[in-house]
């Protein structure tokens, strides 16, 4: 046996014991993300993290308001007004459009039929500023991704949740594809059209913000899922 055998051999070995992360970059770990989405949600650290930038919008809303023509905010539902966290933990962060939701907490649980049962709690944090928002005389406008064929019961979801009034709900025109900001920003521009000042935006996503029409925007926290 070779002394250049044994070399060769020897880096062979060494090569197979090479962690991989030596030859190319990996993507983050899909089992790792879930968990620790699952920790920030279950430490309280999300609910926090919310609660902040909701309080931090309040005070911008209440301040700015008095000082502006037909004031407004423009709000988000899903994980922004209404928290899917039920379905979404019984999915496993997964998305499953179809199907049926009726063994919760065990899942599959059908997003669609997950939202057309009206089972969503809403944040404490953003029904109380949607209130403060009334009684200030601040017009509420909904803005969601959710599609048509959902008004009945996003709006029913809405008043079971505690949220009786507001100015405007606009959902996603069936035929509407792709980018959600590309629905989202004409949808504000066509409230500012009727006069009203957009003092703030508020969503989860950054589609939610994208292109303006606002005042200033605010992005809530959602590690949970991404909607482009």
């Amino acid at each position: 046996m070779t002394r250049s055998f044994l070399l060769a051999t020897g880096l062979l070995f060494s090569a197979a014991l090479t962690p991989l992360a030596a030859y190319a970059e990996q993507p983050a770990n899909v089992g790792d993300a879930i968990m620790a989405a699952s920790a920030y949600h279950d430490s309280g650290d999300y609910q926090h993290d919310f609660d902040t930038v909701i309080a931090q919008a309040r005070h911008w809303v209440f301040e700015r308001a008095p000082k502006v023509h037909k004031p407004a905010i423009v709000l988000d539902i899903d994980e922004t007004t209404l928290s899917n966290w039920d379905e979404i933990r019984a999915d496993n962060f997964g998305y499953i459009a179809n199907g049926p939701c009726d063994s919760l907490p065990k899942g599959p649980c059908g997003a669609i039929a997950w939202e057309k049962s009206g089972r969503a709690p809403a944040f404490a944090s953003t029904l109380a500023l949607i209130n403060e928002a009334e009684k200030n005389h601040v017009a509420v406008f909904f803005i969601t991704g959710r599609y048509e064929d959902e008004r009945e019961a996003t709006a029913r979801n809405l008043h079971l949740a505690g949220i009786k009034h507001w100015d405007g709900l606009d959902l996603r025109p069936m035929t509407s594809h792709g980018y959600a900001a590309h629905y989202k920003a004409p949808a504000r521009a066509a409230i500012e059209a009727k006069g009203y000042t957009i003092i703030a935006s508020i969503g989860d996503q950054p589609s939610d913000l994208a292109d303006g029409h606002a005042e200033k925007g605010f992005l809530l926290p959602n590690p949970f899922y991404r909607v482009p």
